[in-house]
């Protein structure tokens, strides 16, 4: 039986970033590409730093960074689930898959495009 008191904000906020930092754990003990982005990350932020005119900029540049670690983590979730209900092959479970793919190849190339434009503009 639940208990139907409410829960307020700063009594789940604990709890959540505990599950948030051992989903991040997770995806970097387990994704190769997960730990790619991180280096992809540290690499990009001082680089952004310096390349950024402003912190709009700077912000714009690093959403691209942003966007592929949301699609990764969400591509992996995917693909933990589709890999507990099954390992054989099924057709919905590879589109599952492939879908939680083009979502991280469609975060990589709004990433090329950001800094390629920021570096077009340089030259």
């Amino acid at each position: 039986m639940t208990d139907n008191k409410p829960v307020g904000f700063f009594s789940r906020l604990a709890p959540a970033t505990k599950h948030s930092w051992a989903g991040f754990k997770a995806a970097y003990k387990h994704e190769m590409a997960f730990r790619q982005e991180v280096l992809l990350f540290l690499i990009s932020t001082p680089l952004a730093m310096w390349l950024a005119n402003g912190f709009v900029e700077f912000v714009l540049l690093m959403s691209g960074i942003v966007i592929i670690f949301i699609a990764e983590l969400l591509n992996s979730a995917i693909e933990a689930v589709v890999d507990r209900i099954g390992l054989e092959r099924h057709e919905l479970s590879g589109r599952a898959k492939d879908l939680g793919s083009a979502a991280v190849f469609v975060a990589l190339c709004y990433f090329i495009l950001v800094w390629a434009y920021k570096i077009y503009t340089l030259v």
